[in-house]
């Protein structure tokens, strides 16, 4: 069901990976929407420690100093265009 909707696949790798305790740019990405898709109907764990926001702009700039700004705005823009069309679809 999650596929079907734009931003599907990141949300889905981030749900699988979190299961599996792993720490990526998907888990982090679902750890920040984490109180919309709940309420929206995923079971996300509550996860305490560094707010997710900061551990995504930290992993992103690791990788890539230069480009962590505009990699984390797209992520967070695909969050959101997900949420939104789950809403819509409800």
């Amino acid at each position: 069901m999650v596929a079907k909707f734009p931003g599907g696949e990141l949300i889905r790798r981030g749900v699988e990976d979190l299961a599996e305790a792993r720490e990526s740019a998907e888990a982090l990405l679902v750890l920040i929407g984490a109180p919309r898709l709940r309420r929206l109907g995923f079971d996300i764990p509550e996860v305490k420690g560094i707010p997710p926001e900061h551990r995504l702009y930290d992993l992103l700039r690791r990788s890539d100093p230069d480009g962590a700004h505009s990699r984390y705005n797209a992520l967070i823009r695909r969050l959101v265009r997900f949420e939104r069309a789950v809403e819509c679809a409800a």
